[in-house]
């Protein structure tokens, strides 16, 4: 009896202690059960893995297996030792389609359409600039006012006195003198893009159609005086408004003459003359022929404004 007592006295101190401390049976539990799904899906992974890389061995196998056999297909081929093979099937000829003239232009037109419509849109422009330039009446003399001159070249008094000088040299019947003024300031380079300044001064630079320039040393120093003025000093000897190449307005009635305060007139505005010299635009003739026409009206101006 006794030792069966005892026997029931272990049973429960060992069902006690169970219950003293029953959640780390239940830790232990989950972390194993953890662990052991973790290892059934690293097995599963793997074994996917194994079934990936087999059946890309199998793949590339089989692919170099065709390749190989298709080289020697094609060199039994070359050797004559076999007509065809199924591993390499001849290509079908394509039929050469055979089209007329007129389906031939109508194919072009229609695969070339929106080049043909910018080149006929060009030929059509360029043609109304060319029966526009040739129609324009031709003014019998050009003079370019470069620089910040908006009083002067905004206004027809300018083209009116240089015209009082000038003769009916197109013999036209009637005595026509245009004013080209540039609006243009070397520090203002947004302002002369905005404009078209830059490409209006270069152009007028590189035709023949003046030779009379009234500016400034702001557009003079852009240029080569010696190479693009003519040496005014040279023709009108003792001048006191000369100096080389230009004839200096400040001190004489230019103002009065075209109807602007004098305070428009700078110190360093001045008449000069374009030499006669080959240009992108014109030859060494044209420019003279020009210089010829319009010198004797810059002479009688100089003449008028030195008095």
């Amino acid at each position: 009896m006794r030792g069966d007592w005892m026997k029931e006295k272990a049973n429960n101190d060992a069902k006690s202690d169970k219950l003293i401390n029953p959640e780390k049976s239940v830790f232990q539990n989950l972390r194993e059960e953890n662990e052991k799904r973790q290892k059934q899906l690293e097995q599963q992974q793997e074994e996917l893995q194994k079934q990936v890389e087999l059946r890309e061995k199998q793949r590339r196998e089989a692919y170099e297996k065709r390749i190989q056999q298709e080289r020697l297909e094609l060199m039994r081929m070359k050797q004559g030792l076999i007509e065809e093979s199924e591993l390499i099937p001849e290509k079908e000829e394509e039929e050469e389609v055979k089209l007329s003239f007129w389906e031939k232009v109508k194919s072009f037109i229609y695969l070339n359409k929106w080049w043909l419509g910018i080149a006929c849109f060009v030929v059509l422009l360029g043609g109304f600039l060319i029966r526009d330039y040739m129609s324009r009446p031709r003014p019998d003399m050009v003079v370019l006012l470069i620089g910040k001159y908006g009083a002067i070249g905004e206004s027809e008094n300018l083209s009116e006195y240089v015209k009082s000088f000038a003769d009916d040299f197109n013999g036209n019947g009637k005595t026509e003198v245009e004013v080209y003024y540039i609006d243009y300031d070397s520090k203002e380079d947004y302002a002369n893009y905005a404009n078209g300044s830059d490409t209006k001064l270069t152009t007028q630079m590189q035709i023949a159609d003046a030779v009379m320039v009234i500016s400034d040393h702001d557009f003079s120093s852009m240029v080569v005086p010696d190479e693009v003025f003519v040496d005014l000093s040279s023709l009108f000897t003792d001048n006191e408004h000369i100096d080389k190449q230009f004839f200096y307005l400040k001190d004489t009635d230019f103002a009065d003459r075209v109807g602007v305060d004098r305070s428009k007139i700078k110190d360093d505005t001045f008449i000069a003359v374009r030499a006669p010299k080959r240009v992108m635009y014109a030859s060494k003739d044209e420019m003279q022929e020009t210089y010829n026409k319009d010198m004797p009206v810059i002479e009688k101006i100089i003449d008028d404004l030195s008095k």
